[in-house]
């Protein structure tokens, strides 16, 4: 008899999904050594519910970092028939900013583990966030909303520097946030 992978149930997607959002806010606020028993309390399973789904931390800041990159991901190619390219992308690159945050509080353990299918897959990941974003910056210079001289990879570049320049703390997002508006500005013609 041929050994099938069955089809995972609804509930245990449900948990998984419900893992990943707790452990977003979790970890992101608490960094790489949050507590995995707080995730499982915030998420309503049990630590061996979230170990049959994540058998290492560094496998569920995986999870939570490529879910949120592959939603920004869809977002951001959502946005193309945007009336006001510049208001989306500004609107894209506060999102941006939060996943940033989010992977500030879970850096050490992503960096330790990167595996080669990780790499890939936010390579991939990357190369669609960087075409959406040119095509915006494209439309809004064609219809003269905003310079024609900057490039996706430009922007991208800007907003790393800006994250990451100061030190989390409070008041950081609204800081990075503010900065972010400033440039934005500067986009436009």
């Amino acid at each position: 008899m041929e050994n099938r992978k069955r089809k995972p149930r609804s509930d245990a997607l449900r948990n998984r999904d419900r893992l990943i959002e707790a452990a977003k806010d979790v970890l992101g606020n608490g960094g790489p050594e949050a507590s995995l028993e707080a995730v499982a309390r915030q998420a309503g399973v049990g630590i061996g519910t979230l170990y049959r789904h994540f058998p290492s931390r560094e496998e569920l800041f995986h999870a939570v970092f490529r879910k949120e990159l592959e939603l920004l991901v869809e977002t951001v190619e959502g946005l193309a028939d945007e009336p006001e390219p510049v208001a989306a992308l500004r609107g894209w690159l506060h999102d941006y900013v939060a996943l940033v945050e989010t992977k500030r509080g879970m850096l050490g353990a992503l960096s330790m583990v990167m595996a080669e299918e990780s790499k890939q897959t936010y390579s991939e990941l990357s190369e669609r966030i960087s075409t959406a974003i040119n095509r915006m910056l494209h439309k809004a210079a064609d219809v003269g909303h905003a310079r024609e001289d900057v490039t996706a990879e430009e922007l991208l570049q800007v907003v790393y520097a800006l994250c990451y320049a100061r030190e989390p703390g409070p008041g950081w997002r609204a800081q990075v946030l503010h900065l972010l508006d400033i440039f934005v500005e500067g986009l436009k013609r």
